[in-house]
């Protein structure tokens, strides 16, 4: 079982909101925090406590004793200079993890010299994501973990259909590790999930594969 963490979420818009419902339905205490009441209302449900309040004034923000929270998520739309405040109260508050959605890339730098210890720019990750599914429609998705470092799933190249994963050898050849097959089942069976599939698995027509390793080597392999 994950550990249960301690969250608060400030500015509730579309990013915010969702972000504080997936981690309150993830086991997680939640404080979602907003200045708009109807939002606060909406969001009663899916957190752990939801409070009305200006997190752009540091009395309230001293009042609402957040020195417990692990981590902080600062989602506040196009308030720049909102978003600096309230990233240097938190740090002041001794925040320890600071994650804040930024506009641009000299916002974003602004942000960590103020304290923020995680910069997110959501739209633009969502470009480049669907700008790649794009122009490698074999691609199915791509998540970044570690700088340099993705898991991909995408369909299996016809160079390593029939083969077994010890023939294949990607690891060698490609310098990439295949860590999930699925593959499609007959009829409405469900798929057939193979997590961390034997060497002696052989790759199929149509299987989906969930790769791990280097950006560089990822790239090259997407291209068989």
């Amino acid at each position: 079982m994950k550990k249960k963490r301690f969250f608060t979420i400030i500015g509730l818009g579309s990013f915010g909101f969702n972000v504080a419902k997936r981690l309150f339905e993830l086991g997680h205490d939640v404080i979602a925090i907003d200045i708009d009441k109807d939002t606060v209302q909406d969001i009663r449900d899916f957190s752990t406590q939801a409070i009305i309040a200006d997190a752009s004034d540091k009395e309230t923000m001293i009042s609402l004793g957040l020195k417990d929270v692990e981590v902080a998520v600062v989602s506040l739309g196009d308030k720049m200079d909102t978003s600096a405040l309230v990233t240097l109260y938190l740090k002041e508050l001794g925040v320890k993890e600071i994650v804040v959605k930024a506009l641009t890339l000299d916002h974003g730098k602004m942000l960590e010299l103020i304290g923020a210890t995680k910069i997110i720019f959501p739209e633009r990750d969502i470009a480049i994501r669907t700008a790649e599914r794009l122009s490698a429609p074999n691609i199915f998705d791509q998540i970044t973990f570690l700088e340099g470092y993705s898991v991909v799933e995408l369909t299996a190249p016809k160079e390593l259909w029939n083969k077994t994963l010890k023939e294949a050898n990607v690891r060698a050849n490609y310098g990439i590790a295949i860590v999930v097959i699925k593959r499609k089942m007959l009829a409405d069976l469900p798929a057939k999930v193979l997590i961390a599939p034997p060497a002696s698995e052989r790759i199929q027509e149509g299987d989906l594969l969930v790769i791990i390793g280097d950006d560089e080597r990822l790239n090259k392999f997407k291209l068989l």
